[in-house]
């Protein structure tokens, strides 16, 4: 799955300080993107399964709900769940971070933010879903990455990752045997690592575990390398 082509890349915005939102609006609109504007909960899912945005931009507090919710269900829908997420609210405690990146969202901005960041911010999460040149399949014990098709298959049964998500294993998966920092992965597969704290790397391997691991808890594939960072294994014996 990719991005559609830059003329119709929409972004779905959900945000009731009108404001704020006709701001966003206007930045995201004048870098290329196509925008709407929803001042509540009510409709986003229902609306995103027909349009198919490219990203979301949510509020955490909004009429009729939250933004966290709303991304949990964006997560648990077979149509939506690639779809990358973007957390913007005044909320800026680590805690709060964490959190949404737990739901599977692949960035968190803090107002107030400055427009060209927010547009920075969108266009390196988007990069995450542009296919590498290297069109190959990696096969490691169990698992299978499609890079071309962005496909990962677990006992061949498939299952859905964030566009984050899949960069992140697969990056790993390339290098198998090889020890990791986490400042190395953030600059492997965020990229633009000014916003990101190293932190984040954790939660996406955790959420990597959940979904690849038959134990999370005891890693076969994704180790742990006490006080350095992570390092991709076949297991023996598979």
């Amino acid at each position: 799955m990719g991005p559609q082509n830059r003329m119709e890349q929409r972004i779905f915005i959900v945000e009731d300080d009108v404001d704020i939102a006709r701001l966003v609006r206007h930045h995201l609109e004048a870098a290329g993107f196509v925008t709407r504007i929803f001042s509540r909960i009510a409709g986003v899912l229902s609306d995103a399964q027909k349009e198919q945005p490219v990203l979301f931009l949510l509020d955490i507090m909004v009429p009729g709900g939250d933004g966290m919710e709303l991304c949990r269900q964006i997560r648990q829908s077979s149509a939506l769940a690639a779809t990358p997420v973007i957390f913007l609210t005044a909320k800026g405690a680590e805690a709060d971070r964490i959190s949404g990146l737990e739901l599977g969202a692949d960035d968190y901005i803090t107002k107030p933010f400055s427009p060209r960041e927010l547009v920075a911010r969108v266009k390196a999460v988007l990069r995450r879903f542009e296919k590498p040149l290297d069109k190959t399949k990696i096969t490691a014990g169990h698992i299978e990455i499609d890079t071309n098709a962005m496909i990962v298959t677990v006992r061949g049964d498939a299952i859905i990752t964030t566009a984050t998500e899949f960069r992140l294993l697969e990056h790993l998966a390339r290098h198998q045997g090889k020890v990791f920092t986490r400042g190395h992965l953030l600059d492997a597969v965020w990229r633009d690592t000014h916003f990101v704290s190293e932190r984040s790397v954790d939660v996406y391997v955790r959420k990597l575990r959940e979904k690849v691991e038959s134990e999370p808890e005891m890693p076969l594939y994704i180790k742990t390398v006490r006080g350095v960072g992570y390092r991709f294994e076949v297991p023996k014996n598979l």
